[in-house]
């Protein structure tokens, strides 16, 4: 640094205020945003608000329904989508030799992960819920997830699974390790802070997505039932952003959309804090 010429210390140290500033704007923004929520919805926090369902005769608000059918619309998605997602990029990344086909696909899923989720929602509505005859139903909404998240599973899951070093590969077949078995117990655990990564981000994407939702799982904050596999399967209601449209939107309930907010910040701090120890745990 000292050897350098005063004109270039100069213009390294305001590349430096330029960067510096620039985080801390992005820092102080994030921090003001996640505040005021807070300072809206805390207050209207209840443990009624929570374990309860809306009742016009009683005059309650409740989101325990909404809370319901999240969790229910996460799990769904992600129990088919890691399955899916993660063999995917196993197979172009460990198996396929086409390297044309391949790129043709890393290419499509690149378009795919960059389409608007309003898109997704119209052909989640025509073929989920019209051609299969799902109606507007939490599973076709968890299908249509699916889709939706499923390149970026295989996007992240390939760039992780092509950190793991060849040698790896090498010396575990140098050993007489079979390809599936080299695969399972050297590549994917190399990789598996990659996948958890796409985990999240999945995560993220089905707790934040409205427009999906509002076309194929319905609207309603009533309790649903829940009791057997069948009624699962076609119960309708709305997730947490959904229920956060409705508040705002169709109720013009603030209080209760900023308090719908909290919850929403809260569980994807809990999920990806949850998913950042068990990758910390298995790597």
């Amino acid at each position: 640094m000292s050897r350098l010429s005063p004109r270039r210390r100069a213009y390294d140290m305001a590349v430096r205020a330029l960067l510096y500033g620039s985080t801390l704007l992005t820092c102080g923004l994030l921090l003001a945003l996640i505040g005021y929520i807070l300072y809206r919805g805390v207050p209207g926090i209840s443990w009624a608000f929570l374990t309860t369902a809306d009742s016009v005769l009683q005059g309650t608000v409740g989101i325990l329904p909404s809370i319901r059918n999240t969790i229910y619309v996460i799990l769904a998605s992600l129990a088919l989508v890691l399955p899916l997602g993660v063999g995917a990029a196993v197979y172009l990344t460990e198996y396929a030799r086409n390297r044309r086909l391949v790129g043709a696909i890393e290419f499509a899923t690149e378009i795919l992960a960059g389409i608007p989720s309003i898109l997704y929602a119209l052909v989640g509505a025509v073929v989920f819920c019209q051609v299969l005859g799902l109606g507007k139903t939490l599973l076709a909404g968890s299908l249509t997830l699916v889709i939706m998240t499923l390149p970026t599973i295989i996007r992240t899951t390939q760039v992780s699974l092509r950190t793991v070093p060849q040698s790896y590969r090498e010396g575990a077949l140098g050993l007489g390790s079979g390809k599936w078995h080299m695969i399972r117990t050297v590549v994917l655990p190399g990789s598996l802070s990659g996948i958890v990564t796409g985990c999240i981000l999945a995560v993220g994407r089905i707790v934040g997505e409205s427009a999906v939702l509002l076309y194929t799982a319905g609207l309603s904050t009533m309790m649903q039932d829940f009791s057997t596999i069948e009624a699962l399967m076609r119960s309708s209601g709305a997730t947490l952003t959904v229920a956060l449209y409705v508040y705002a939107k169709e109720r013009a309930d603030l209080a209760a959309a900023f308090s719908v907010a909290t919850v929403l910040l809260a569980l994807t701090a809990l999920i990806n804090l949850a998913a950042g120890l068990v990758g910390r745990k298995h790597s």
